[in-house]
């Protein structure tokens, strides 16, 4: 087996070793999403159901029951039936053989055979865990096939005991192997090169979508995709912290913001940069972009085992005050004088300055667990000064080690002169 099929083995013993006894977890693969007329979106596997498989085809379910006496039956992945009508249209489907392949799985069945061995799997087991997605900011009214499935197992089974999956899978998932941390360190180099691109073609009169094109041809060359909607954000878009539309004309002496990442094999990368449209900051701009740097390389000395999201949100706060006091956004009798509940900063910096990547760009968070080896986490303060029209944003993708953190985009200029070098030379 390869280095990707031992990491989704590993996953599933991790997994398996923190079920209670007598227990059986059973998972859902994504389903195909509607478009419109007869197309659907592009696929993209539950992560999850990815992490413990590495299958990423639609109509695909897997059964894990660790205590089972029949070797066999303690690891079944089912896949969807071979169609030859689906081959015709739509091309090669995935077998047995190459399913085995790439998941570690021996035993693999069809997908029309799983409700007769789940249930002969079930009736001797006291437990079954449901997996669902849990974020805490996560709120989808579309009813996913995950929710579907669990809600159907629990009608079938009702006297069981339920556990969720998603506390193991996300404790799990939060500390990344050194096959994780090489697929994240390949998307961050695909999306540096993106992003040098870009410093190369940038000047004004150009359309933020033109500039999006250049980040996805990079992208599309090394096979990979967006691992988010890009924010491509000129000017005063910047200081809409989730900008998307990427439609407006850049103008010359406007800062323009990029927050991009590309997804290789599902693991993602999340860069942001702020740069001059013309090549060449302002002097105002390179007060506020110098006032946002020196406070990214201060918290960053806080990325280290023990240290939390928390730690960083509060420090972050602090001195981004200090900062804008400097800046003449408030003075310091404003703070002495302000609402305690709604702080004078909040205006120019309204998010967070941190969160785990992974199989998703937002992986689960918990702002209060101290920080690991292995963990991979962003960095990224910002201000927006919506009355002045600027908008910036530095970010850096940061590695937990027992010594200093290493920083993923450590050869992505950062610094004014890097960035009007070689947007100039």
């Amino acid at each position: 087996m390869d280095n990707l099929c031992n990491l989704f083995v590993n996953n599933r013993q991790n997994f398996c070793n923190r079920l209670k006894d007598n227990s059986v977890a059973v998972f859902s693969a994504n389903e195909l999403m509607p478009r419109n007329g007869d197309q659907f979106y592009a696929f993209r596997q539950n992560s999850d159901f990815f992490y413990l498989t590495g299958i990423d085809k639609e109509g695909a379910y897997l059964i894990l029951c660790p205590n089972h006496p029949v070797e066999s039956m303690r690891e079944i992945l089912f896949i969807e039936p071979y169609s030859e009508s689906k081959v015709i249209w739509q091309g090669e489907m995935l077998d047995a053989k190459k399913a085995s392949a790439l998941s570690g799985i021996r035993n693999v069945m069809y997908s029309d055979s799983f409700d007769g061995v789940l249930q002969s799997i079930v009736i001797t087991c006291d437990n079954i865990y449901l997996n669902s997605y849990e974020y805490p900011k996560y709120q989808c009214d579309v009813v996913t096939i995950q929710q579907r499935f669990n809600n159907d197992i629990l009608s079938k089974y009702p006297l069981h005991d339920f556990y969720r999956s998603a506390p193991l899978l996300n404790e799990l998932r939060m500390v990344k192997s050194e096959e994780e941390i090489l697929l994240t360190k390949t998307a961050c180099q695909i999306t540096d090169e993106a992003f040098k691109r870009c410093l190369k073609t940038v000047e004004p009169g150009k359309y933020e979508y033109q500039i999006q094109a250049e980040l996805e041809y990079v992208f599309k060359q090394h096979a990979t995709t967006n691992a988010y909607p890009p924010i491509v954000a000129g000017g005063r878009n910047a200081c809409c912290l989730h900008y998307s539309a990427n439609d407006k004309v850049l103008n010359n002496n406007d800062l323009l913001l990029f927050d991009i990442g590309c997804e290789y094999n599902n693991y993602s990368a999340d860069l942001s940069r702020t740069i001059p449209v013309n090549g060449k900051f302002t002097p105002r701009q390179k007060e506020c972009y110098s006032a946002v740097l020196r406070v990214m390389k201060e918290i960053s000395k806080l990325y280290k085992v023990g240290s939390t999201i928390n730690d960083i949100n509060n420090l972050t706060y602090q001195l981004m005050e200090e900062e804008m006091i400097k800046l003449g956004l408030f003075t310091l009798d404003d703070v002495k004088n302000q609402n305690p509940k709604s702080p004078l900063y909040r205006k120019y910096l309204m998010h967070g300055m941190a969160h785990h990547i992974g199989l998703d760009v937002h992986d689960n968070v918990d702002k209060f667990v101290a920080f690991k080896p292995g963990m991979i986490l962003t960095c990224e303060p910002g201000l927006y000064i919506r009355e002045e029209g600027i908008g910036i944003r530095i970010e850096n993708d940061l590695l937990i080690t027992d010594n200093e953190p290493i920083n993923l985009f450590e050869n992505t200029p950062i610094e004014i002169e890097e960035i009007e070098y070689e947007m100039n030379k």
